[in-house]
């Protein structure tokens, strides 16, 4: 099973956020649901950091069950959708659906764009620079946060 980063950010959000561990437990029940396939490791282990690096997903750290986790949870460029067998996988994985503080989610989706902003000036990267301008209204929209400085940044890179 190939999962984009739609249907990555639509399993986790079935749940609020999944560890990385949680996560391709349940690609893996869904792969053997649809065909008795299993998850290719290194090709789920691109496509979450290709999701991560899209903000279609957010690595976040949080309590859980008195512990602290790290969570993967649908971002700000996700169109969330649920990959064909997975629908059942709350019922198979035994992971209670978890709330997520909005305001410490977003602090957390500014820190990450505010590590891309300076690794795409690093590289001098203006396609990566034009695209974090397009995803700074997406943060905004999705969180409590406002990234006009960033995006002020951005622009100023791209002159």
């Amino acid at each position: 099973m190939d999962a984009t980063a739609d249907e990555l950010a639509g399993v986790v959000d079935l749940f609020g956020g999944l560890t990385r561990a949680e996560l391709e437990r349940a690609l893996s029940e869904a792969a053997f649901r649809a065909d008795g396939q299993s998850v290719d490791e290194a090709a789920l282990e691109t496509a979450i950091e290709d999701a991560l690096e899209s903000f279609a997903l957010i690595r976040h750290e949080q309590t859980v069950d008195g512990e602290r986790r790290s969570l993967l949870v649908a971002g700000p460029t996700a169109f969330p959708s649920v990959p064909d067998h997975a629908e059942d996988v709350p019922h198979i994985l035994d992971v209670d659906r978890r709330r997520l503080d909005r305001e410490a989610l977003g602090e957390t989706a500014r820190e990450q764009f505010t590590d891309a902003v300076e690794a795409a000036e690093a590289a001098d990267d203006e396609d990566r620079i034009r695209h974090l301008i397009d995803v700074s209204y997406d943060v905004e929209a999705w969180s409590p946060v406002e990234l006009a400085a960033e995006r002020e940044r951005l622009e100023a890179a791209l002159e």
